[in-house]
Formats: C-alpha cells, structure tokens, sequence
C-alpha cells in the first residue's frame, strides 16, 4: 500500500545526520499543528500545499483542535529530538510533538471522498490495532480472518461504536518499522468529542466536517506531512527545518 511505502521513506529519513535536518523535498503537502506551549491541549491548524516554485501556499482556512490531557512531548518521527527532553510515553496523556508522515485512512462509512491512492480500510469487528505494550503487534494494525476470540485480540479491537472514533487519518507516530514498545501507539487524527470541549488521550481531534475536507486532500503521491509544535519551537526551527 502507498502509506507502507511512505513509512518505509520515513526509516530512511530517520537515518539521516540530524544535524541536517529539514522537511523533506518529497513532501508537497503539510499539516501545521500550533500550541501555545507544551502543556496546552489546543491546537490550531493549517494546511499547505507547495507551489511549483517551491514555496509554501495555505490552502484551507485554519481551524482549531483538541490534543492530549497532558499537552505535547517530543515523538518518535522524522524529526532529531533533542537532548534531554521528555519524550512521549504509553499513557501519558500528551500529543507526540515532532515532524510525521501520515498514513491510511479508517472508518465506520462504506466509502468516504478521498483520492484514489490514499488507503481507506473500513473498520469491522475483526480490524485490531494494538496499544498493549507487551504485544509483538504493538502500534500496528492487524485484520482478522476470523472473529475476535483472545482476550488480546477482543482489546485491541478498532470497532468501538463510538462516533469519534469513526472516522481516523494515522499519524505516524513511532511507526513501523521502527517501532518502540511503550513510546507511544495509536496516534490518529479523528473526530473530537463534545463539540471540542474535550482533550485527548494523545490524537489530534477536529470537527467531523473538517476531518473530513483534510482527508479529501490528502494525496500519497506527495508525501504529506504533519508538523506539530508549540508556538515558541516553531518559530525557533522554522528556518532551519523549511517548515511553512
């Protein structure tokens, strides 16, 4: 699928001198997510696209979103992480701060509006993704060829009749394949909960009818990114890593 290939893309990255570090040529579509600070839940978002000579166009208006109880800490990405810093951890309640590929879509409807390429899995009984940290499947997605039996199996499933739950876009957080059990698994963007009067566990959350006009522009085939920072490391990085 195109979003493997994308997260194959990003080990290479990860591989890369951090020194040198910036967003990647590959990537002509970027979500910018802003908090004021590390501690903050709220997020405002933006969308670009780059143009053909290279610079970088908003072009959605921005809108706001939920994050984790906790605020931000620094993910596991495409990113160099600092030294020294607190890094984000199973339960902790904070949004994994960083530069991230995004991934496949998942879904409670038939079929939603998006480009052809982009993955779009609908969610039954037997689709699984695993926060467990001591399963050999952690932070990855598993379709059943039969019914939930295992206890393992019966937690890790995705179908949770909960509407904000219903339709998701990875964020590829800790991904295969460099995965590390306990940093941090099941990162999505998805629908928030009471109107956005709601934090998260740790997604990025939105009104639906925004999810939804993001999910419709995403395009694999230009590696899109997402850039979640606080206000001051934004500013801080923006030169040096060619963010928007």
């Amino acid at each position: 699928m195109r979003w493997f290939a994308i997260l194959l893309l990003a080990s290479l990255v990860l591989s890369a001198d951090a020194g040198a570090f910036e967003l990647p040529k590959e990537s002509q579509q970027v979500i910018v997510g802003i908090s004021e600070g590390w501690n903050s839940s709220y997020v405002t978002l933006s969308f670009f696209e780059r143009g053909g000579d290279g610079r970088w166009m908003e072009t959605m208006p921005q809108w706001k979103g939920r994050l984790g109880r906790n605020g931000l800490a620094w993910g596991r990405g495409l990113h160099p992480v600092p030294k020294g810093v607190t890094m984000k951890r199973e339960g902790d309640m904070r949004a994994p701060a960083g530069v991230f590929f995004i991934g496949g879509a998942w879904g409670y409807d038939e079929a939603i509006q998006k480009a052809p390429s982009l993955s779009y899995v609908r969610v039954t009984p037997r689709c699984l993704w695993f926060e467990d940290v001591n399963s050999p499947h952690y932070n990855r997605y598993l379709q059943l060829d039969h019914e939930p039996r295992s206890t393992a199996e019966k937690k890790a499933q995705m179908k949770q009749n909960d509407y904000a739950h219903s339709l998701k876009l990875f964020i590829a957080h800790n991904a295969y394949p460099n995965i590390q059990p306990g940093a941090g698994s099941s990162i999505f963007f998805h629908i928030w909960r009471g109107g956005g009067s709601k934090p998260t566990a740790g997604c990025t959350t939105m009104a639906e009818d925004k999810l939804r006009a993001l999910i419709a522009r995403i395009v694999p085939e230009k590696y899109p990114t997402y850039v979640l920072l606080p206000r001051a490391e934004y500013d801080r990085l923006r030169g040096g890593w060619k963010l928007p």
